[in-house]
């Protein structure tokens, strides 16, 4: 009896640290990570379920409108089974670039959109994801955030693969929308530059830069993100104070807003986030919201 109590538990701790089973796949939730761990010397991948996904709101995000529509107009396309672009979302940080993918999602998950997230050194698996995502009837977004590169990584290749580069097709149901501070998601070195070559009135670039180049472009669409002005940084802040129940607003209000922004260095949708928090936890609101 002693040995097979001690079996039963050694069998729990396995099961505790194993993957689900491909045939138990909970396909309820709206929101995925991919997971990787590695099982008796094997790495084993699997799509995990986000019990709480963000809950924010595409009315929630301020200034942004042109990269607003832009989004909702390629996402409502591709929920409607049309064409639609991969889409790299690139500039500012803190602008909403992450923020509008998850809103995103908010928007269309009752029409069958879906949300995996995947982490830039998972990205190798990015054909073993598309495997297990395109016999699904859903709609998915594989969300790579906060997404660059640095010389020689692998996920970079598979990233190209998959978008456009494999002998296999690309899924009908399957769209990769990436954030990046990267406009072309590598570093960009001067000396790069001086290896470009003039012939005959032409330019041409070194393949270096042709190489950096070959990635950004793969992606349909780019939209970018630009810092927010005083006014649009100060409209920001009234939006989120007033979803945080903070009613009132002063020129005093507006200083402390901004002397906030000088001391964060930045005044972005997510610097008015801050504070408006702040605020409103010092007020005694409740905070019901994340950014």
């Amino acid at each position: 009896m002693h040995l097979i109590d001690r079996a039963m538990g050694l069998l729990d701790r396995l099961e505790a640290i194993l993957p689900p089973a491909a045939n138990v796949m909970d396909w309820s939730a709206s929101a995925y990570r991919w997971r990787r761990k590695t099982v008796l010397g094997s790495a084993v991948g699997w799509l995990e379920p986000v019990r709480h996904p963000h809950g924010i709101r595409l009315r929630d995000l301020q200034n942004v409108e042109a990269q607003k529509h832009e989004l909702v107009r390629n996402t409502n396309q591709f929920v409607a089974g049309r064409p639609a672009n991969n889409m790299l979302l690139t500039g500012a940080r803190g602008t909403g670039k992450s923020s509008l993918v998850k809103a995103v999602l908010n928007e269309y998950a009752d029409a069958g959109l879906r949300l995996v997230e995947v982490e830039k050194d998972e990205l190798a698996d990015l054909a073993d994801i598309v495997a297990i995502l395109a016999p699904r009837p859903e709609k998915f977004i594989v969300f790579c955030d906060d997404l660059s590169f640095e010389e020689g990584e692998g996920g970079y290749k598979a990233l190209k693969s998959v978008l456009d580069g494999s002998i296999a097709a690309t899924s009908s149901n399957i769209l990769i929308y990436a954030t990046s501070n990267r406009r072309h998601l590598l570093p960009e070195y001067f000396d790069e530059n001086s290896q470009t070559r003039h012939v005959d009135g032409e330019i041409h670039p070194a393949d270096v830069v042709e190489e950096k180049i070959s990635l950004s472009e793969r992606f349909g669409l780019w939209l970018s993100f630009y810092p927010f002005s005083q006014d649009e940084y100060l409209a920001a802040v009234r939006h989120w104070l007033l979803e945080f129940g903070v009613a009132d607003w002063s020129e005093t209000m507006a200083r402390e807003a901004l002397n906030w922004a000088l001391g964060r260095g930045s005044r972005s949708g997510r610097v008015a986030w801050q504070f408006a928090r702040d605020r409103a936890g010092r007020e005694g609101e409740t905070i019901q919201k994340q950014p």
